[in-house]
């Protein structure tokens, strides 16, 4: 922990704004009010992991640091919101550990099935890493949404992306 002070700050303006636009477009009234995503600290944690790895599909091998900025900011904001929510000093880093591991888990899922152009694979992997195995018809919904917007984000440069800038579509 006491490490974590000497390490170097990696985000920079360009990694602030890329996280607030995956985290405002993760936070679109439609997921949870009409898609059933549970409005939990769990389901929000699920969107917004959700929406940094059709990101990082678009910045995958081209700009693995900026990426791994991203997520070090976000897992910052993840450890900072635990302690806000009452978690205690020896519980954090475990609770991160553990998110961590479903973040990795959810982005290397997604990238099987989207590479295999795999709508069935990526409907199963949405409906168990965001509605707990159920929900087939929103996680539906959900893949075709997680296909359209690697489509946005695919007709994004890079070097747009990486100066701060990422566009969503519309969720609808």
């Amino acid at each position: 922990m006491i490490l974590s002070l000497f390490r170097k700050n990696t985000a920079t303006d360009a990694v602030y704004g890329v996280y607030r636009s995956i985290v405002a477009q993760s936070r679109q009234p439609v997921f949870y009010a009409e898609w059933g995503v549970p409005d939990t600290v769990t389901g929000r944690f699920d969107m917004i992991s959700l929406h940094m790895a059709l990101v990082f599909r678009r910045l995958r091998a081209q700009s693995k640091d900026f990426s791994q900025a991203v997520f070090d900011l976000f897992f910052k904001d993840m450890d900072r919101s635990l302690r806000e929510m009452g978690a205690g000093d020896l519980g954090v880093p475990k609770k991160i550990q553990k998110m961590g591991n479903l973040f990795f888990g959810l982005l290397a899922a997604i990238n099987d099935a989207m590479d295999r152009n795999d709508r069935e694979a990526l409907i199963g992997v949405i409906s168990r890493n965001i509605f707990e195995g159920g929900d087939r018809e929103n996680a539906s919904r959900l893949a075709d949404y997680a296909l359209s917007q690697d489509k946005v984000l695919a007709g994004q440069p890079v070097s747009a992306i990486t100066a701060g800038t990422v566009n969503f579509g519309t969720a609808a």
